[in-house]
């Protein structure tokens, strides 16, 4: 069955929920009905997991670190299904920003793919790429708080995040313990405190990447998670409701000058890469881009212990976030696919909490599946900040990448000299621009 519709699905769902109380695994849930209730004119329902699978599948996404790991996991999934054949299509994460949607959509590709949270699943999502995995039982299997970032507006759940990074610096606590701070600090005054003992060590504070946009505007997440008068912040700029002028993203702005000398030298033009060495090296305390970074920095010789710190940008009194993280890595079964019954199976199989365990202490990222047991000495060190007060990343809020960079442009001009009223003024003329309607 290569294209099952919801109609079909669920007439066919009800006759056997008469026959059966509860799914079995392999099966759809009985009566099939999406969490949101989308009905009948809903994105298309997928069918069962084949079982066995068979037939080759691609599995397309812009993980290349993760390949060795994913490839002992297909392994193990051809060896439960010895007709089937898993293809890794991997590109380069601004390539698949890119080009992905129409690549999928032609069929061949990404039988099983992924998408960025925000505006590429959304993009996604309104092209009817994501077949509804809704009725599939091992969606149980996700931590509840976590997998709603994979459901359209609906609730109806379309791609399965799988992985839980946290978006923010990570940090060496040697350098931290060096520049007499025992713990992260509580309120700005203090954060800038510590940045000027940490130069006094001879460092750079602060390795920032600030040539790289996909990574530069990692920062940002966390410098406007308690400046924001409410937690929809770039929804709302985006939605015309508030301004890159407001108060609140001014003092944002002013507070990306007050860290400017706090970057290492030649922030403005660095890459990730750079960064990640000089962080390593013990050259940075801090790298400013996130967890997702844990596997690259300890592969270039970080020996040290890495925590996690988000600069907290107002009074302690008034934080009401400690961090950010994202759901993200959304998995889905693509519409296009003339596989989707084996597309479905490998999911499923990505979905059991020993496979999940595997893909996660293998590249050094949390996971969104429950029961996953944590080895790696990096995710058992952060695990605290799975139960942490942190916002889901607010930069995936926009679903308009114009108008993401635009916002997120004001901060690198700031940093460059630029006075944050201008840079401000330059990005909401762009905001407005864009802005649909």
């Amino acid at each position: 069955m290569s294209r099952l519709s919801r109609r079909h699905f669920l007439a066919g769902t009800a006759a056997a929920g008469l026959l059966a109380g509860c799914a079995l695994p392999g099966t759809t849930r009985a009566g099939g009905a999406a969490p949101g209730g989308g009905g009948a004119s809903g994105p298309a329902l997928v069918p069962a997991p084949a079982r066995p699978a068979s037939g080759e599948i691609s599995f397309a996404h812009w993980r290349g670190e993760d390949r060795a790991v994913l490839d002992g996991i297909i392994a193990a999934f051809v060896a439960e299904n010895p007709g089937a054949a898993v293809r890794q299509d991997i590109s380069p994460s601004s390539d698949y920003q890119s080009t992905a949607l129409l690549r999928i959509r032609r069929g061949g590709t990404g039988d099983v793919f992924t998408a960025f949270r925000g505006a590429q699943f959304v993009d996604m999502v309104d092209a009817g790429l994501y077949g509804d995995l809704s009725a599939q039982p091992f969606t149980d299997g996700y931590l509840p708080r976590l997998v709603r970032s994979g459901r359209d507006a609906q609730g109806n759940q379309l791609g399965l995040p799988y992985q839980y990074v946290f978006n923010m610096p990570l940090v060496n606590t040697d350098l931290l313990a060096a520049a007499g701070a025992s713990s992260a600090p509580a309120d700005w005054d203090g954060f800038l405190a510590l940045c000027e003992s940490l130069r006094g060590l001879g460092i750079a504070p602060i390795a920032w990447p600030g040539g790289e946009p996909a990574n530069a505007g990692q920062l940002l997440n966390a410098m406007v998670m308690n400046n924001a008068p409410t937690d929809d912040m770039f929804t709302a700029i985006e939605a015309g409701t508030a301004r890159v002028t407001d108060d609140w993203f001014l003092t944002t702005l002013r507070q990306y000058a007050q860290l400017a000398p706090y970057f290492q030298d030649g922030a403005l033009g660095a890459s990730s890469e750079p960064c990640q060495q000089v962080f390593a090296s013990g050259g940075a305390a801090m790298l400013a881009t996130g967890s997702f970074h844990l596997t690259a920095v300890r592969t270039l010789g970080a020996a040290f212990p890495i925590d996690l710190i988000a600069p907290i940008t107002v009074d302690a009194g008034a934080a009401r976030h400690q961090g950010v993280a994202n759901a993200t890595f959304l998995v889905g079964v693509s519409t296009s696919s003339e596989k989707q019954d084996a597309a479905v199976a490998f999911v499923e199989f990505l979905s059991r909490p020993e496979v999940a365990s595997r893909y996660a202490n293998g590249t050094v990222q949390h996971s969104t599946v429950a029961g996953v047991e944590y080895t790696d000495p990096d995710l058992r060190a952060t695990a605290r900040w799975l139960d942490a007060p942190v916002i889901l990343a607010p930069r995936f809020q926009f679903e308009n990448l114009d108008i993401r960079s635009a916002v997120e442009n004001a901060c690198v001009e700031v940093v460059r000299g630029v006075p944050p009223e201008q840079a401000a003024e330059s990005a909401q003329t762009v905001v407005d621009q864009r802005r649909p309607g």
